[in-house]
């Protein structure tokens, strides 16, 4: 054997016995907003700097803002499934039907408070859509926004203003939802918002105040409705990774992934996201913009027509062989039960 020979082997000996803990190994992440948005840069870019912290650099995340990967938000979760990327964070509601079980978070006046809707959300994915819904992908934090708005050109300060109203709907639920209020829904990702304001093709569009200061609605709208408990909606994110990715991760690098994901993760992302809607709503105040709180009893009014919605929902589910009822009951109680202080 050469020398050449005998150094070739003794170096394959000694990479052949590193431990496994010294795997290192890079992740890409894509997403939908600008990497300065508030869920990019207060979310997901701290997420991925305890994990590279906390793995000692062994992982390292690459982070493809603004869909520079390619492809369009509705394309996000068959680029993980595929594995075309690792890691995505999306709205399940950029593709409809495909995570019905999801949806239930979705329907009208479901949720207080996002801190608490967003565990109870990760909660439920654990006992009823790992292997249902999400079957295809690991799934690392389920979360919503605060209480959804109606952003619009002209007031709303009662049920009947909806009447002809052009109105953004962020999925399949809110575009039922809509429909039953009187308006016209156009379903299109959030990055679509500003530009279709400013063309006039829709009047207005349903948001939380968070992202709403970032797309500068509160510039091509003058008009915000709120509800005085719960919002009129949510929506559903998902960060989620490529199965067989996170598969071929060593146990200790697994770990590292797990530690920074799932409930706790889930609830801090809803909280977080719900306390950006303060400066966001601040920012809509100065401009001199009108805010209207309904009244109770006209909210109750708005609650009594989004009722349909909700019973349509639940025999649709039953219709594809999922007890709607059930999962409709356990989302209130595990939001309920997360409300107790």
């Amino acid at each position: 054997m050469t020398i050449l020979s005998r150094l070739a082997a003794a170096a394959l000996g000694l990479t052949l016995a590193l431990p496994v803990s010294a795997q290192e190994v890079t992740l890409r992440l894509h997403q939908f907003l600008p990497e300065q948005s508030f869920v990019p840069a207060q979310i997901l870019t701290p997420w991925i700097a305890r994990i590279e912290a906390e793995s000692g650099g062994r992982i390292r995340i690459e982070h493809y803002p603004s869909m520079q990967l390619g492809g369009k938000p509705s394309d996000l979760v068959d680029q993980a499934v595929d594995g075309v990327v690792d890691i995505i964070w999306s709205l399940p509601g950029y593709t409809p039907g495909r995570f019905p079980r999801t949806e239930v978070f979705e329907l009208p006046f479901m949720v207080r408070d996002a801190e608490a809707a967003s565990r109870a959300y990760w909660e439920l994915a654990e006992a009823e859509m790992m292997d249902t819904d999400f079957r295809d992908l690991h799934l690392l934090g389920t979360w919503v926004h605060g209480r959804g708005v109606i952003h619009s050109a002209r007031p709303v300060e009662k049920l009947e203003d909806m009447v002809g109203l052009k109105l953004r709907a962020p999925s399949r639920v809110t575009t039922r939802l809509l429909e039953a209020l009187g308006a016209t829904a156009v379903g299109m990702p959030v990055p679509a918002v500003p530009e279709q304001l400013s063309k006039g093709v829709i009047d207005g569009a349903l948001l939380p105040w968070e992202v709403s200061a970032s797309l500068r609605v509160g510039e091509l709208v003058k008009n915000h409705t709120e509800f005085p408990e719960r919002g009129i909606y949510v929506a559903t994110f998902i960060l989620a990774m490529n199965k067989d990715a996170y598969a071929a991760l060593s146990p200790d690098l697994q770990a590292v992934i797990d530690a920074a994901s799932g409930a706790g993760f889930s609830a801090e992302a809803g909280r977080l996201q719900q306390g950006e809607d303060v400066p966001s709503r601040k920012t809509a105040e100065d401009l001199g913009n009108a805010i209207v709180v309904l009244s109770p009893e006209e909210a109750a009014r708005w609650e009594a027509a989004a009722a349909p919605v909700t019973q349509a929902w639940i025999a649709e589910m039953e219709a594809q062989g999922i007890d709607g009822q059930a999962l409709y009951d356990a989302a209130r109680a595990a939001i309920e039960k997360n409300e107790t202080p």
